[in-house]
């Protein structure tokens, strides 16, 4: 999957000759934590969160708040030389910057023009819609050894409970380090005969593992 489909389109933004209190009237708007600061080329030049405005403003405890404060421009505060994204870039691979440097956004741009912004929140939900965990499913886990072909032998006990699955993760075991974990989630709401089954190929089920359920 790639940016351009995740991506916010309609992007607010605003100039560095704007005002904080421009900038928290904005945010408070349009429901935004981020404002890319763009030039009259609509390049993106800076970029401003809810963080840095308040960072910005005086603390509630001054008797006297300094309320010029917000008539400063917002290139007194902005973040300049932020790390960008292009349309065409793999999600995966923003998410792996979003994790890097820790970042709440990327703007988007293409042609050197903003074209978009992604948010920590955008890829959430994009985790979500692709893993399948907002639809009514069951989730399994399951141990499995590090070789060429798990994959399709586990999958043909689901196929033959005509089980629809949504997503499949596999990610390391860290008890064993020949091991994987399959994190499997299924279009069915009473999975105990896959399990079952499951463990008469001799897969080892972690996942779910409750009382009274036949190990």
């Amino acid at each position: 999957m790639i940016v351009e489909e995740i991506m916010n389109s309609t992007v607010f933004s605003l100039k560095p000759s704007n005002t904080i209190k421009e900038a928290v009237q904005l945010l408070k708007k349009e429901q935004i934590r981020h404002l890319p600061i763009t030039n009259i080329a609509n390049e993106v030049i800076g970029l401003v969160t809810e963080r840095d405005i308040k960072n910005a403003l005086p603390s509630s405890l001054l008797k006297i708040p300094d309320e010029g404060i917000y008539d400063q421009p917002l290139e007194n505060i902005m973040t300049k030389n932020i790390i960008v994204g292009h349309p065409l870039d793999f999600v995966e691979e923003i998410a792996i910057i979003f994790y890097e440097h820790r970042i709440g956004c990327l703007p988007i741009i293409s042609g050197g023009k903003l074209v978009g912004i992604v948010t920590g929140t955008d890829l959430l939900y994009n985790y979500i819609e692709l893993t399948g965990a907002n639809k009514p499913s069951s989730h399994i886990e399951i141990r499995v050894p590090d070789i060429v072909g798990i994959l399709f032998e586990v999958t043909k006990v689901f196929h033959k409970h005509h089980a629809s699955v949504l997503s499949v993760l596999v990610y390391p075991d860290k008890e064993f380090d020949e091991m994987k974990i399959l994190s499997i989630r299924v279009k069915i709401m009473n999975p105990l005969s896959i399990i079952e089954d499951l463990r008469k190929e001799g897969f080892e089920v972690l996942w779910p593992n409750m009382p009274g359920m036949k190990m």
